[in-house]
């Protein structure tokens, strides 16, 4: 069934929670149904826009053209080896629905990305990653619409250009294609990554170490340090971990020994982004309507009533204060419309 409506309110389908509207917005929960939709707007000047879970956008202002929602549902074992199982799954899929069905099979791979908000046709876009695992190393394929022509295109694992926190769809191929499904190459022998202290802590109060404990494990830690942004609008991790040289990460160490950091290529170190915010006084920091959250200063929230330029305005300040202190540029996450 296709919906579309005229100035329709985004407040439910950005997880700050922001009072913003759509010029007009069109929900389609089948394929062609999809296609129908880009058919009818191709030609409209106005810009477009592919909503998901809206867990990882900030509207600073109403949105002046076609947000179009695809809601497509589905989830299919494509193939099976000794070793390996291929699953496709539909972009109006929730993220972590997905990893449950996925740990319930023992098919390894998602479970320490468990908990993450959004929907499966976003998590290519970002990369999204936690505990030390990234969807790209998973990812087989991205099935897409082409919003110029309305055909269909694949996008291999390498065609998607991933990177940290990033890939082809936040860049060149940006409002370009709509994500319409994903295909997973997952283990059936997995080898479990629990190297991350918090993860190591958190389960030793578990009998058995497996895909049902991990992500048992990272749900609790998650539920702990994150807001539930149907309780507290947030988007989750505001910035990435910055990614600096050896010299100055030394240079930094010297002066803060206990500096929060990770191994990156070429001689780089990946710096905690939460462990600069707190180092710089901004944790748990309250300005009018906006916030750091006390339990993860990453997070930045909107405590009731705050607009998109307010939290905005937030994060720059933070960012300077970052820079001023410690010469290191933060970079945003979350994308801004």
């Amino acid at each position: 069934m296709i919906i579309i409506e005229e100035s329709y309110s985004l407040k439910h389908y950005n997880t700050f929670g922001l009072s913003v509207c759509a010029r007009i917005f069109a929900e389609v929960t089948q394929y062609d149904e999809l296609k129908h939709v880009v058919n009818i707007f191709r030609d409209d000047p106005r810009s477009k826009m592919i909503l998901g879970g809206g867990s990882n956008i900030l509207f600073t202002k109403d949105y002046d053209g076609v947000v179009i929602f695809p809601d497509l549902k589905g989830c299919d074992l494509i193939k099976e080896t000794s070793e390996y199982v291929w699953v496709k799954a539909f972009a109006g899929e929730n993220w972590d629905s997905f990893v449950n069905i996925c740990v319930l099979n023992n098919w390894g791979g998602v479970e320490n990305l468990s908990l993450i908000p959004g929907k499966v046709g976003a998590c290519p876009i970002q990369n999204i990653g936690a505990y030390g695992v990234e969807v790209k190393d998973v990812i087989e394929s991205v099935e897409t619409l082409d919003m110029r022509n309305s055909e269909a295109r694949i996008f291999t694992n390498a065609e998607c250009n991933f990177n940290y926190r990033d890939s082809i769809f936040k860049h060149e191929a940006r409002s370009q294609y709509v994500i319409t499904a994903v295909t997973f190459k997952l283990s059936k022998q997995p080898v479990y990554k629990t190297n991350y202290a918090d993860v190591t802590e958190e389960l030793k109060g578990f009998p058995d170490v497996n895909l049902a404990s991990i992500r048992q494990a990272i749900i609790q830690i998650r539920k702990r340090k994150l807001p539930d942004p149907k309780e507290l609008g947030n988007a989750g991790s505001f910035f990435k971990n910055p990614v600096i040289s050896m010299a100055h990460f030394k240079k930094i160490q010297s002066e803060f020994p206990g500096v929060g950091s990770y191994p990156a290529e070429n001689n780089h170190v990946k710096i905690s982004a939460a462990w600069l915010i707190q180092t710089v006084g901004w944790k748990g920091k309250r300005i009018g309507n906006v916030g750091t959250c006390e339990s993860q200063p990453l997070v930045i929230a909107n405590y009731g009533g705050a607009t998109g330029d307010e939290i905005l305005t937030f994060a720059r300040n933070l960012q300077e204060a970052v820079m001023l202190k410690f010469s290191i540029k933060l970079d945003m996450e979350v994308n801004m419309v």
